[in-house]
């Protein structure tokens, strides 16, 4: 594939190898790709219906977390090492406890809350097996975000697994101590 750059010089864009160790793509620059297991897994660019989703959630959460001096919210961009796997979350909370002295690479350490909007281009599969691997690491509450049916899932293990609809209140648990809003803001 070739693509010009922002001084009009053509170049070669070769893709990611499908293969590489877990070092290896910590260390690489590789932007839109998740790691699970060996594999290097491209990530297809989302709805618009998922970006307004994920922006909400993101204000409502990051807000309070800010204002609350609690930690950090981070964006889709941002990775976390999940056991062997480097994953991507739509939005993530890492406590101040957790934040690593070191911000350059992605994140050591699995999220305390991971947020995964799902888009219609997503396998529900593969959204399912991220929560447990998300919660299998070490991450204590996963919120899979349902556009389409307008319902958030609760994960804190297998089960029980809670499902809210838009008369509903999202709650941060003991995760995010005294987060609430509503589920239909979400998706208003």
């Amino acid at each position: 594939m070739r693509q010009q750059d922002a001084h009009g010089v053509t170049q070669e864009i070769l893709p990611p190898p499908k293969k590489m160790t877990l070092e290896e793509f910590l260390e690489s620059d590789l932007e839109g790709y998740e790691y699970v297991e060996g594999e290097v897994i491209p990530m297809p660019a989302a709805s618009a219906e998922h970006g307004i989703v994920s922006a909400r959630v993101f204000l409502c959460l990051g807000l309070y977390v800010r204002e609350n001096q609690l930690g950090e919210v981070v964006t889709p961009d941002t990775g976390f090492q999940v056991g062997e796997r480097v994953l991507k979350p739509d939005i993530a909370f890492i406590s101040s406890a957790q934040l690593p002295d070191d911000l350059s690479k992605a994140f050591p350490v699995p999220p305390d809350l991971a947020v995964e909007v799902v888009s219609p281009s997503d396998l529900f599969r593969r959204v399912i097996e991220k929560a447990f691997a998300y919660l299998e690491s070490g991450t204590q509450m996963v919120w899979i975000v349902e556009p389409t049916s307008q319902t958030v899932r609760v994960y804190r293990s297998e089960t029980p697994i809670r499902v809210l609809g838009i008369n509903d209140t999202l709650t941060g648990e003991d995760v995010v101590e005294g987060f609430s809003c509503q589920v239909a803001q979400l998706f208003e």
